[in-house]
């Protein structure tokens, strides 16, 4: 979409180089593709020339400016990151989840679909089932941290403030070491997700279920896995949701309406819970 406000397109990721009027810009696929009429510049990120994806023995860091062709290879159940890092499974499904063509995943990001903070959003979904903290820049040298579940705080409503930018999303080991499992669903085989859930056993017995796409901004519930805490049985994972989700927090549009995503995220869950928490198949002898 042509953009007849803009008058300036300027390379900085420098927050104080913002001002009103300004937008980041990374991908640009939303952006584009709904215009607007009050953008007088575009701060173009990928200037910057962040690095997409840094490892070390803490876990993995994701640059806002990361594209989705980029992080799919990093999710290669063959490759080496996978294998040292089982968490990563639900990376390629939450790739899957955006629905769209090659075109979109060479220039859409990590950072720009966090930021766009639509319930649907498939990396809101991976940097919060993995405990993702974002790392934010803001005017003045200010930074911050906030984890990614937090950061998105209902229907295209995060906690950024003006001029603030998405730096990074960090994925921290005790996630990525964790068996992880993945649901989606949709009201049709090529439509926006209406209801996905991702699922988390870490290694000290945990059980994490994350919740987006059915909800305006994400919902995480944790049941620890001490002796006193043992993994939910499927009435208290139930009554955990109803009491985590009020009606008023399910979302409603055309891709499915309140209940439906009720419905679906309850049954999903279970799912999940089923799959991390009852299953006593040898993943050896599956594979």
């Amino acid at each position: 979409m042509d953009m007849n406000t803009i008058e300036a397109y300027v390379p900085t990721a420098d927050p104080d180089a913002w001002c009103e009027g300004d937008a980041w810009l990374a991908g640009g696929t939303v952006l584009f593709s709904y215009g607007s009429q009050t953008l007088r510049r575009l701060l173009d990120l990928t200037s910057a020339g962040w690095e997409p994806v840094t490892e070390d023995s803490g876990g993995i860091t994701l640059a806002a400016t990361c594209t989705i062709a980029r992080l799919w290879d990093l999710g290669d159940p063959a490759g080496a990151a996978v294998q040292r890092w089982p968490g990563l499974a639900v990376v390629r499904p939450c790739c899957d989840a955006f629905v769209a063509s090659f075109k979109i995943w060479n220039l859409s990001t990590v950072g720009g679909n966090i930021a766009t903070s639509l319930p649907a959003g498939p990396m809101t979904s991976l940097a919060a089932g993995l405990d993702g903290v974002a790392t934010l820049w803001g005017p003045g040298g200010t930074v911050r941290e906030m984890p990614v579940a937090e950061l998105v705080t209902g229907d295209a409503v995060n906690a950024l403030t003006p001029g603030e930018l998405i730096r990074s999303v960090r994925l921290p080991a005790h996630a990525l070491a964790a068996r992880t499992a993945f649901r989606r669903l949709s009201l049709s085989n090529r439509g926006r997700s209406g209801v996905l859930l991702i699922g988390r056993r870490d290694r000290d017995g945990q059980f994490v279920l994350t919740v987006t796409a059915s909800t305006k901004r994400p919902v995480q519930l944790r049941f620890p896995g001490d002796s006193a805490h043992e993994a939910p049985d499927a009435g208290r994972l139930a009554a955990a949701i109803g009491t985590a989700i009020p009606a008023d927090l399910y979302h409603d549009d055309i891709h499915g309406d309140p209940a439906w995503r009720r419905d679906m995220t309850y049954r999903l869950a279970e799912e999940l819970r089923l799959e991390l928490c009852e299953s006593t198949e040898d993943p050896e002898e599956s594979a």
